[in-house]
């Protein structure tokens, strides 16, 4: 890949009106639940289940993208999560069948997350990955922010309803996009390897990265995804916010987000992977610990503000890390068991937020996610060594344990 220039129209265009439609449902889609009646814990288990149905499907994914290709993945990717979407509106006041969908969601997220992911680390040289990346995850933030804002709006003046349609409708055009123009890294093949050998292989060679860093990004997964859950609720339920205000104070908490994934970049390229992650999730979790003590609309918005800056200077890191630890050959399957990792703590965030909420209040519970961020930073610090130059990683085992003789 000679440019990033290149990237745009089959990476950076459908990512960004993914993440517009992701970014429609933040506000939206807890309140539509608690509008057909829902508890706290029947909210959080619905949430909840999308990250359950990537978690499932993350490794299968990953096994297969080398078999059928990045791009039949993301465009599979789109259509499933387009019907899935259509289906929440439909599901109405039967919990089963909103569960299910909200995880067949969750499969389309792993299969067009996973294919970008793999696609990046496959065509972009190392020097440049953190800024490739980076860039990657602010054209996600520019969709996050535009997102929440809209959906609050039509949500307000439509019914919450119409917003998730808007998600589905803006899924489908992602796949127009992206089928037009995302061209395969070579063709996909049939591989000869058993699929359970090559995931028992790079568990082998990587079982320390996945165990030490694979900790800190659960860790911090989790602090990110709980305060998409946590804010909402607060704003709603503890200072009474309708759904147009707490949608602009998810998007400008976004719009202060997407201004930092270049500076998070180049930090990634220059300083190494840990100078941004580290301090991003250190002021994530100083963020979550004020919102609790928060009283207002001004208040909720400035420490929303807080939060994006916090977040965007990690813009990519995570992903930045799983690329570089990926080893040679099995860039499909080790991903896959990272974003495992990294989707078992999205998973795992809205349901927790929905158990302790009905257990103490969403306001400690917001409070109480502060800890995550502390746990991952320590966690980065002490046991994760530096990722930035990647022929320190092991690179003649890998290269002997992908040899075609030894899957013979």
């Amino acid at each position: 890949m000679r440019t990033t220039r290149d990237l745009v129209l089959p990476v950076y265009l459908p990512t960004i009106l993914l993440a517009f439609g992701q970014g429609v449902m933040v506000p939206v889609l807890p309140l539509f639940l608690r509008e057909q009646g829902a508890s706290y814990s029947v909210t959080g288990i619905a949430i909840a289940a999308a990250w359950v149905g990537t978690l499932v499907a993350d490794v299968p994914v990953g096994t297969l993208l080398g078999r059928v290709g990045h791009r039949r993945a993301f465009l599979l990717g789109c259509v499933v999560y387009a019907l899935a979407t259509l289906g929440v509106v439909l599901a109405g006041t039967l919990p089963p069948l909103l569960v299910l969908f909200r995880f067949v969601t969750g499969v389309g997220i792993a299969l067009w997350g996973l294919s970008r992911h793999a696609y990046l680390a496959t065509v972009v040289p190392v020097e440049q990955r953190g800024r490739a990346i980076a860039l990657f995850g602010g054209i996600n933030r520019i969709g996050w922010f535009l997102g929440p804002a809209l959906g609050g709006w039509v949500g307000t003046v439509l019914g919450l309803q119409w917003a998730i349609v808007v998600t589905a409708l803006v899924a489908l055009v992602a796949l127009a996009v992206a089928g037009a123009a995302f061209e395969p890294v070579g063709n996909p093949t049939p591989s000869h390897h058993a699929p359970l050998a090559a995931v028992g292989d790079v568990l082998r060679l990587r079982w320390r990265a996945l165990a030490s860093a694979g900790t800190a990004q659960l860790f911090g997964q989790m602090l990110r995804q709980t305060r998409q859950v946590a804010i909402p609720l607060y704003g709603a339920d503890a200072l009474g916010l309708s759904a147009a205000a707490i949608g602009q104070i998810i998007s400008l908490s976004a719009l202060v987000d997407m201004g930092l994934f270049w500076p998070a970049g180049w930090i990634m390229d220059r300083w190494g992977r840990k100078a941004a992650a580290v301090p991003s999730f250190l002021l994530l979790g100083l963020g979550m610990g004020l919102v609790p003590l928060t009283s207002s609309y001004i208040e909720l918005l400035l420490v929303g503000l807080l939060i994006g800056f916090a977040n965007g200077l990690g813009s990519g890191t995570m992903m930045t890390l799983g690329a570089d630890l990926a080893p040679p050959g099995r860039t499909g399957e080790f991903l896959g068991l990272w974003r495992l990792i990294g989707d078992g703590g999205q998973a795992v965030a809205p349901l927790a937020v929905g158990f302790v909420a009905d257990a103490v209040g969403i306001a400690l519970t917001a409070g109480l996610c502060s800890v995550l961020g502390v746990l991952s930073a320590g966690i980065l610090v002490a046991l994760v060594p530096e990722t930035r130059h990647l022929r320190h990683i092991e690179q003649p085992k890998v290269a002997a344990a992908t040899s075609p003789s030894r899957h013979r």
